[in-house]
């Protein structure tokens, strides 16, 4: 059992930190409401993707194979909430160039965020990451291939998820206080305006990628 997590980590490590979706929502957060939006963005997404090893390592590989119908809906399904999310913050970012932002959204660590709540961005991450096929479909080709014989499927499967997610979590925690060295400077409305318009225009291109796959 040993030796599969150390080359399953090998494994989702190189994944956890190539740069996509899942980075540009904590950077996004970090910045936009510190180092607490940052982190509950990351649990978020890290929950996300522990749902989906456990669905993985109870069977949930089989249904998708099994049903092209049920994987297109999750596809379609994903591929309207990262556009819906994109453009909100496409439309956050017009809305404060032309001044009806309101007060900064970026609190010092302590202070009272904008509004968006701890639990609020945490969904977020949650959402994101359970509506995202390509996580499913990692999981489901991956994570059966490192299960040893003999162990409990479901519980080998979520130790190895929780690998992935202390992975995550580590590299997250980089970004963020990575964030926090150039507090000042990021703190700038022009700023957080360019964060929302390249965040928005990412989820987006995933969207269309995603709604464009067979």
């Amino acid at each position: 059992m040993l030796h599969e997590v150390a080359s399953f980590a090998i494994v989702a490590g190189l994944l956890t930190i190539t740069p996509g979706l899942d980075t540009a929502l904590v950077l996004r957060s970090a910045v936009r409401h510190g180092s607490r939006g940052g982190f509950a963005t990351a649990l978020g997404i890290n929950t996300g993707a522990l749902a989906w090893g456990v669905v993985a390592s109870a069977g949930g590989s089989v249904v998708l194979d099994a049903s092209e119908t049920a994987y297109t809906m999750l596809r379609l399904a994903g591929a309207v909430y990262l556009l819906w999310l994109g453009g909100r913050m496409l439309w956050r970012a017009r809305r404060s160039a032309d001044g009806d932002e309101g007060p900064s959204l970026l609190p010092a660590d302590g202070e009272p965020w904008g509004d968006e709540s701890t639990l609020r961005l945490w969904w977020r991450g949650v959402v994101t990451n359970a509506l995202n096929p390509k996580i499913g479909v990692f999981y489901m080709a991956v994570l059966p291939q490192f299960i040893p014989e003999g162990t409990s499927p479901l519980l080998a499967g979520i130790v190895l998820a929780v690998v992935h997610d202390i992975e995550g979590l580590l590299w997250f925690t980089l970004l963020i206080f990575g964030v926090r060295t150039f507090r000042a400077w990021l703190s700038r409305d022009a700023v957080k305006r360019w964060m929302d318009r390249v965040t928005g225009a990412v989820l987006i291109g995933f969207s269309v990628r995603l709604a464009a796959q067979g």
